[in-house]
């Protein structure tokens, strides 16, 4: 005797449905939770402050070499005899 019940369900093309969802979220569920992930682990190592506010050795480190180079730039300004001001006025005077 041949049954008359419906052998996937009364959804037309079921199973077919489920696997495009199957790859679907293989194919861009994967990769948007690597990138997260990514994104998440970067922002949580940024360097830009630490716990308890107090700078890191990296930026005291960066801050002290600024003041160095700039007082070095200073330096160079005073033995050639250039104001900043002056160079300033003949940029604009050769423009």
């Amino acid at each position: 005797m041949v049954s008359f019940v419906p052998a996937f369900g009364g959804v037309p093309g079921g199973p077919e449905l489920i696997i495009i969802l199957i790859i679907a979220v293989v194919l861009f569920g994967v990769p948007l939770v690597l990138v997260a992930g990514a994104v998440v682990y970067l922002a949580t190592r940024s360097d830009d402050e630490t716990a308890n506010g107090e700078a890191t050795t990296a930026e005291t480190a960066d801050d002290d070499r600024i003041a160095e180079l700039e007082a070095e730039v200073e330096r160079l300004r005073e033995q050639v005899g250039d104001d900043p001001d002056e160079l300033e006025e003949e940029e604009a005077e050769s423009s």
